[in-house]
């Protein structure tokens, strides 16, 4: 009798998460697979899962393995996934939620601290040559006010860390309830309204896209630091770029961009004012592990709970 297979959008999933597949047949779509290579995939080999980690997976590939029963995203943000076409066709979509949110929230506080400090500039003139002390200033945060957007794993341990550093943390999320007592929750308004800095922390969804755009930048205060670790969705790139050229924001700390990965002659690129990495706010070597433990544990408890059914 032939094994069942699972296939993983990615070329390596976590030795720990292997292990736990040995009874499937394991094909790896490559380092950076097309939405058609998956759908090629799923025709060939008919997969009972998919280990999402990279690609989107939507219609046709669901359509092109009539056996797949569940899409298990290897990390918390199942915006690659169509989750309508999912249900449609009774395939369960799951997600290894807080398994990267440690190396997120470290990732923003990074970012946040390097907008503050200028910690790439400094650095960048400090090799130079240049010795800018006598006309360099940086923000202290201690006593200023962050608006977190978006209060899941990431966003509240990410609470508890500028917590630590003495700010004021404000927080946005309709679904959050029983929050701790440092973090004090907030209408966006009032958000925008009294933030020194912004971190976002929410996933994407059609009603929050360009949640940052030219409208809500202008109610901000003059100055703000933008953190975005979240998806680049969420921001009017355009509009936030206008803002930094003039100094609405005084500087944006960004992990996600509307598109990735970014090509060259992005507007962003060689801009003062943006401090940028490639999405890895979830790659370390720990979360690599917790995020393949759990999407593999996450898959296996669908595919049981079907085989007992």
């Amino acid at each position: 009798m032939s094994r069942a297979t699972i296939l993983i959008t990615a070329a390596d999933l976590a030795p720990q998460a292997l292990a736990l597949l040995t009874d499937y047949d394991i094909v790896y779509a490559g380092k950076t697979p097309s939405e058609d290579d998956v759908v090629a995939l799923c025709r060939q080999h008919n997969p009972v899962a998919i280990i999402v980690r990279y690609s989107k997976v939507g219609p046709a590939a669901m359509d092109a393995a009539p056996a797949l029963k569940v899409i298990s995203k290897h990390g918390s943000g199942t915006d690659t996934i169509d989750k309508v076409a999912a249900k449609e066709r009774g395939i369960e979509v799951v997600a290894a939620v807080g398994a990267n949110a440690a190396a997120v929230a470290e990732q923003a506080l990074a970012l946040l601290l390097a907008c503050a400090k200028s910690v790439p500039q400094l650095n960048e003139r400090m090799h130079q040559g240049h010795w800018d002390k006598a006309t360099h200033k940086s923000l202290e945060l201690g006593g200023r006010t962050i608006g977190l957007i978006g209060l899941g794993a990431i966003g509240l341990r990410f609470a508890k860390m500028v917590d630590a550093l003495g700010m004021r943390v404000l927080g946005f999320d309709p679904f959050a309830k029983n929050l701790p007592d440092f973090v004090q929750p907030a209408d966006l308004e009032t958000i925008w309204r009294e933030s020194d800095a912004i971190s976002l922390h929410c996933p994407l969804t059609d009603d929050n896209r360009g949640l940052l755009g030219a409208e809500t930048l202008a109610r901000c205060k003059r100055g703000v630091i933008v953190v975005n670790t979240a998806r680049g969705g969420l921001i009017d790139e355009a509009a936030l770029l206008a803002a930094v050229q003039s100094g609405q924001v005084r500087a944006a700390g960004l992990d996600s961009f509307a598109v990735e990965p970014m090509v060259a002659g992005h507007p962003f690129q060689h801009q003062p004012g943006f401090i940028l990495s490639p999405h890895i706010g979830g790659v370390t070597s720990d979360a690599y592990v917790n995020m393949g433990l759990g999407a593999a544990r996450n898959a296996l408890a669908v595919l049981n709970r079907a085989a007992t059914a």
